[in-house]
């Protein structure tokens, strides 16, 4: 292999995309923001804390069950910043369009755009728009950024999952990946599998009224899927994790085409799902609170820290036994985001 060359599997956020950020681009780039390794960049002005992303969309095709790739990339941003415990007031919008691209299509995008950024309860205030000659962007490519205002003395981030955390998962996985998938395949699923993109702020914010400085970590599983964020955090933190997967909730559509396919769900993307860990003395409480919103419902306990470590992540199987879990390797679903 030529290692000079970037592959489909460094987009991937598994280990390829780690390696190509932790070897040439952090740092070349040598951002204050990036070297905190959390999906949004915590920034300091005039005494207020400010969370800042940005994000950019590819996923193929443009529309599919649940969504299209407006409104994924208002929810992607919106939710990177909620995850860092920040209330997300402003987003920027940037559009590669590719010439030739229907107007009326671009329209659609647009108002899902719009839509989204409603429900999200944030403006899109700047924006950008390219062209390109035919065949050099596969249709439209969308990037945001986004800005959020923390208005509470909570560290939410990567480093603080402690000894005890139970891990709770909002909701279902895998449902995002497989229903973008089955559009790009032309798979016709009985069980209507659909993206759950949404915006997770509201649901971030009664959490962290009701568990205060007991939710330590919160992060959305997009890219590399729930595994690859609970290795991340693991490694980031410091600590040994194990989950268990008798209790990750998994719709049967999602597990039929994973059954058939060779899936795992652990590695398929999510575009409106969280994790929290969060002290286990609070744990079933806030698990029920989770529960009572509309996005969780389907919440979930999957698994625990189990001691400082190494960042090594084991799955106690649903027939016995336990297995590895690492980050993805290569790239499972390409242009899912």
């Amino acid at each position: 292999m030529n290692n000079d060359l970037i592959l489909l599997g460094h987009g991937s956020g598994g280990n390829l995309s780690h390696q190509l950020l932790e070897e040439l681009l952090i740092p070349t780039l040598s951002g204050e923001g990036m070297a905190q390794r959390n999906d949004a960049a915590l920034l300091e002005l005039a005494g207020q804390r400010l969370a800042f992303s940005t994000d950019s969309y590819v996923v193929e095709p443009l529309f599919f069950p649940g969504g299209c790739i407006g409104d994924l990339a208002v929810n992607g941003t919106v939710n990177d910043l909620a995850m860092m415990g920040a209330t997300p007031l402003w987003l920027s919008c940037a559009m590669i369009i590719e010439e030739g691209f229907s107007r009326q299509k671009l329209a659609e995008v647009a108002t899902a755009m719009r839509v989204a950024a409603d429900l999200a309860g944030v403006k899109i205030v700047t924006g950008d728009t390219k062209v390109v000659p035919r065949g050099k962007a596969d249709g439209l490519f969308i990037n945001t950024s986004g800005i959020g205002v923390i208005r509470h003395d909570l560290r939410i981030d990567g480093t603080r999952a402690r000894p005890g955390d139970r891990i709770i998962v909002s909701g279902t996985i895998g449902d995002h990946g497989i229903a973008v998938m089955a559009a790009r395949e032309g798979l016709e699923l009985e069980s209507g599998v659909r993206s759950d993109s949404a915006p997770l702020n509201g649901l971030v914010a009664d959490l962290l009224a009701a568990g205060g400085d007991t939710v330590h970590v919160l992060r959305d599983p997009t890219r590399g899927g729930v595994a690859t964020t609970v290795k991340e955090i693991a490694l980031q933190s410091g600590v040994d994790v194990t989950l268990d997967e008798a209790s990750l909730p998994l719709t049967a559509g999602v597990k039929g085409v994973c059954s058939i396919l060779g899936l795992d769900p652990l590695y398929v993307a999510n575009e409106g799902k969280l994790l929290a860990f969060v002290a286990p003395e609070r744990a079933v409480e806030l698990l029920a609170m989770v529960r009572n919103h509309p996005l969780g419902k389907d919440a979930a306990i999957i698994g625990e820290v189990t001691k400082i470590g190494t960042g090594k992540v084991r799955m106690l199987t649903s027939v016995g036994g336990f297995r590895g879990v690492e980050m993805l390797a290569g790239e499972q679903l390409p242009r899912i985001c």
